[in-house]
């Protein structure tokens, strides 16, 4: 609530309530989700909040395999994402091999690089049952 704080928006009850919630996910949700827990804050409110972390990187958007949006708090600066096919849990990684491969590119590129975005899609350990779970 600090960084919307922060940015000039009001601390109201129902983005206290969308925040709250958030803060206690383990992996990543959508916003039919926080609606679905939260039936008395409002569709458009719930929306808007989401566009605001967003703006401010508290959270990340992810774009699954059918193109539906999910959303996962972000804890570290840059990064990128795994989305489990099966279950739909999302993990975070930081990559060097990946920057690197973003630095190389820019001279075959024309115009400059601003920023990129990288998904893996994969099936956890959880849905392959991996004992090293």
């Amino acid at each position: 609530m600090a960084v919307l704080e922060d940015e000039g928006y009001r601390a109201t009850a129902p983005r206290r309530a969308i925040i709250n919630i958030l803060a206690e996910k383990q992996e990543g949700f959508t916003a039919e989700e926080i609606g679905n827990e939260l039936p008395a804050v409002g569709r458009a409110t719930i929306f808007r909040t989401i566009k605001l972390l967003l703006k401010a990187g508290v959270i990340c958007r992810l774009n699954l395999m059918d193109g539906a949006p999910k959303y996962s708090l972000s804890s570290v600066e840059h990064h990128h994402h795994t989305v489990c096919v099966r279950c739909g849990n999302v993990g975070e990684f930081r990559a060097a091999t990946v920057e690197r491969l973003m630095r190389g590119l820019s001279d075959d590129i024309p115009g400059n690089i601003v920023g990129h975005r990288l998904e893996l899609y994969i099936v956890c350990d959880r849905c392959t049952g991996n004992p090293d779970d």
